[in-house]
């Protein structure tokens, strides 16, 4: 299992702060995205449509980074600045 969190416009729009997700095996971060997308509507748009950053234990991480049992896994939009 591990634990999804969403921050800022991501947190509005699917309207959920965390879940639990249970991870039978070893998947990459783009294979969890692709897992979330597949639920379509807003899931859907969020994974497919945006650029959404994600961070694995608290360090920016890839799409290639392999996520394991107990990770924490937070996605958030690009931050802007000046």
């Amino acid at each position: 299992m591990i634990k999804i969190l969403f921050f800022a416009q991501l947190r509005e729009m699917l309207e959920l702060e965390s879940l639990e997700f249970d991870l039978p095996e070893a998947i990459s971060v783009a294979q969890l995205k692709h897992q979330l997308a597949v639920k379509g509507g807003r899931w859907q748009l969020m994974f497919t449509e945006q650029e959404v950053l994600v961070a694995v234990n608290q360090v920016i991480a890839d799409d290639d980074c392999v996520l394991k049992a107990g990770d924490e896994v937070a996605f958030f939009p690009p931050v802007t600045g000046g």
